[in-house]
């Protein structure tokens, strides 16, 4: 029986790669710097899972931006304005960074590529672009260097590949008259000359990504599929292919999957518990294919039940035979933190519910537990299974995560705690006369650039080398400096900023009953970007008001109406590790409870605008349509559940980033918000077609520059956006401001950019004949 890991975090157990970027960028480190941060990160995670007895350790799944990205490149997949935007001194990287990021610089001004999500899950990828005449050639070798990099420190790896299937479908095309697909031919070359390459530096194993298996696939695609890995097994017969499917089970894909000519099938057996037994008792398994199976869960921070993960392992080891059975993780541990043991501090977590947990690190470990306790008798008497019992019977029964009072709220709700009061027709009238803002009214998504002095004063006060009193002074210099500028530059709704605020999710989890944190939970969100999600552990309420000080502070500054930032109950889900012992729908209306109590106070205080962010409501959407209903049902209620507490004269905004919205879009009317604002730019307003089509009947906000790039758009750039939307769109829905908040933006460009949008709103408004302030 063999153990393998899919991938492991490449931030840096202390997020060395994130700084490593960012000073790169600035121009405070070489090239070469850059490069060997990258290496040492890459060495210390093979020396890791070496150590630990990982058989089928991986390759390659260390980037310095994103794995679709590296993929792109690899293919030479890049779009024609970067052909000629670097100058004789750019490097590979440097052209890589800059499909990425954008480049603005010594007059070339070049806007970056799309960005989304990777599947349901919040980390971000570089959406691939193709054109009908794509041609590929092979560009970087990345993918062989690493493979040999640990080739020479005595490490054979297992090269991971982003599967050409999945890759071309996770991209775009770009012009009309081809379909993406069809675009195999050129690009299966490229993949089998990178595959020869890796064979003649001598990798056996080479683990093929095909997540997009866990999705509704036509017929075309599934051929597709069946292709790729019929010729590039009859190209290279000595191959060991390892395909992994994971985020969900292979569905209707599940035959196609059976029929490949692979060494190696994954089952992610976190998400999709059935679909072992689904496999074994089909009888299609080829006798001379193992199964990967994913019991450990890489999308959690909870420890591994061992009498279950056993229970799978045991079943397949009888049909199959244990040399044909590979422990291994659900998916990648990409998308969890590095380490257990650099939690230190029990005030921050604690004791009790860091013993139910487990990272990175520590699932290599429950690999190497659960390969030992499958190999002896009665495994059930041995040491490792007896600890492992015990810490989840007194999770199970613990009183730190049962509240009956917050389980007794959720089940009273009636009906009406669902909706607003009036239809939106009525609101918007009471909410004009009420609010008095022009056409094309002006506003930002909510933060302000958290500068190096922000986070500096931020840190010495958790340290207690910065007194409350102190700490509080100088947030309220920072907010009332923010206010300034916004009168001073004519935003139609100013924010008060969000200087007190460490991440969207978790400032308001450290003031939720339910949640803990961890001090260096660190995940990769996309590029250099890095959150540390709250952990819900037990059942969620809202001890105490949670900004109406600060929201009511900067209000008191200003006779504009200042929007109340909050964070809805479904992003605060979705950007958590979640507990796993109720239905996630209970914990949603938890929060929403606690979030309905906020906005109500919010309201009280005279707060006339509250903005509720749920930029992860597509992202939870699950893989397969059939399931879509139910979540959306839980979904969509738990953000009108928090709401729709308010008068109509209460304006409600809400705001969703990098998602796709055609399909879902009447659910997103549903939400029955006043205003939502999503991002545009980088789509060039294509995701406002869904709105246009559908007649979207609420008021929306459609960003007119991108804030994920350093570039300060032209007035003329923002100015077209504009008249692009408001041929989709009536001019009386339309309000204007940036794709999302400013925080990891500098204050130069952000002034510079806030004052081009206003000015373009105003002129907007004088062809409309409307009055400019």
């Amino acid at each position: 029986m063999k153990t393998s890991n899919l991938g492991y975090p490449r931030i840096g157990a202390h997020r060395e790669l994130k700084r490593a970027c960012e000073k790169y960028w600035s121009g405070r480190i070489t090239l070469e710097d850059l490069l060997h941060a990258g290496k040492s990160i890459r060495e210390e995670n093979w020396k890791l899972q070496q150590q630990k007895g990982i058989d089928l350790i991986p390759s390659n799944d260390f980037s310095f931006y994103d794995q679709v990205l590296d993929t792109s490149l690899m293919v030479g997949a890049i779009p024609e304005r970067y052909k000629n935007a670097q100058d004789t001194k750019s490097t590979l990287l440097d052209l890589y960074f800059a499909m990425a990021r954008g480049v603005q610089k010594d007059g070339v001004d070049v806007i970056a590529m799309e960005m989304t999500k990777w599947f349901d899950t919040n980390y971000h990828y570089i959406v691939p672009e193709f054109t009908k005449d794509q041609e590929f050639e092979l560009l970087s070798s990345k993918i062989v260097d690493e493979f040999n990099e640990a080739k020479a420190m005595g490490i054979h790896t297992k090269p991971v590949i982003l599967g050409p299937v999945t890759y071309l479908l996770l991209g775009k095309e770009k012009e009309e008259g081809f379909h993406r697909l069809d675009l195999l031919p050129k690009l299966l070359p490229i993949y089998c000359s990178i595959l020869k390459r890796l064979l003649d530096s001598g990798a056996t194993w080479i683990q093929f990504d095909e997540p997009i298996l866990s999705t509704d696939l036509s017929d075309k695609e599934q051929e597709a599929i069946k292709k790729v890995y019929q010729e590039i097994a009859t190209a290279f017969p000595t191959l060991k292919m390892l395909l992994a499917n994971y985020f969900g089970d292979f569905g209707d894909n599940l035959d196609t999957a059976l029929s490949l000519p692979v060494c190696a099938l994954h089952l992610d057996l976190k998400r999709s518990p059935n679909q072992l037994d689904t496999v074994l008792e089909l009888g299609k398994l080829n006798k001379k294919i193992s199964l990967s199976l994913g019991v450990v869960d890489g999308r959690n921070v909870w420890k591994n039940d061992f009498k279950t993960s056993l229970e799978f392992v045991q079943k397949a080891k009888t049909q199959l035979g244990e040399e044909r059975v590979i422990l291994s993780p659900s998916c990648s541990l990409l998308h969890v933190p590095y380490d257990l043991e650099l939690e230190k501090n029990e005030q921050v977590l604690h004791e009790d519910v860091k013993d139910w947990m487990a990272f990175a690190k520590q699932k290599l470990e429950e690999l190497q537990s659960l390969k030992l306790l499958a190999s002896v008798p009665n495994y059930e008497s041995h040491q490792h299974f007896i600890a492992n019992l015990a810490s989840m019977e007194k999770r199970k029964n613990s009183t730190l995560i049962h509240k009956p009072k917050v389980k007794k709220r959720v089940e009273q709700l009636h009906e009406k705690d669902f909706y607003r009061k009036s239809p939106f027709k009525k609101r918007k009238v009471l909410q004009e006369a009420h609010l008095n803002l022009p056409l094309f009214p002006t506003t930002t998504i909510g933060s302000f650039p958290q500068t190096q002095e922000v986070r500096r004063a931020r840190s010495l006060f958790k340290k207690g080398e910065l007194s409350e009193q102190a700490y509080v002074d100088f947030l309220i210099k920072e907010t009332t400096d923010a206010i300034a500028f916004q009168e001073e530059v004519g935003l139609d709704v100013p924010v008060h900023g969000e200087f007190e605020r460490n991440d969207m999710v978790e400032y308001f989890g450290e003031q939720l009953d339910g949640f803990v944190f961890s001090q260096n939970g660190w995940v990769q969100s996309y590029g250099s970007r890095c959150v540390k999600p709250p952990i819900i552990f037990g059942d969620v309420s809202r001890p105490s008001p949670m900004t109406v000080f600060w929201t009511s502070f900067a209000q008191s500054l200003t006779e504009k109406p200042v929007k109340g930032m909050l964070t809805g109950p479904v992003t605060i889900l979705q950007w958590s590790f979640v507990r796993d012992d109720q239905p996630r729908s209970s914990t949603c209306n938890q929060i929403a409870l606690a979030i309905r109590d906020e906005v109500v106070d919010l309201e009280k205080e005279g707060i006339q605008i509250i903005q509720v962010d749920e930029p992860a409501i597509r992202e939870g959407l699950p893989l397969r349509k059939k399931n879509w209903e139910t979540y959306l049902d839980w979904a969509i209620g738990a953000f009108k559940l928090s709401t729709s507490g308010v008068k109509d004269s209460t304006q409600i905004h809400t705001h969703m980033c990098y998602s796709e919205f055609n399909d879902i879009i009447k659910n997103i009317a549903d939400m029955d918000a006043d205003v939502i604002t999503i991002e545009c730019s980088r789509s060039q307003m294509e995701l406002l077609d869904a709105f246009s089509e559908f007649d979207y009947p609420n008021d929306i906000g459609p960003g007119v520059y991108d804030i994920h790039s350093p570039r300060v758009p032209s007035l003329n750039e923002i100015l077209k956006l504009l008249r692009k939307a408001e041929n989709v769109l009536p001019a009386s829905k339309l309000w204007v401001n940036p794709d999302c908040g400013l925080k990891t933006r500098g204050w130069e460009e952000t002034k510079s950019a806030l004052k081009l949008m206003v000015s373009a709103a105003q002129q907007m408004r004088k062809v409309e004949g409307a009055p400019t302030n």
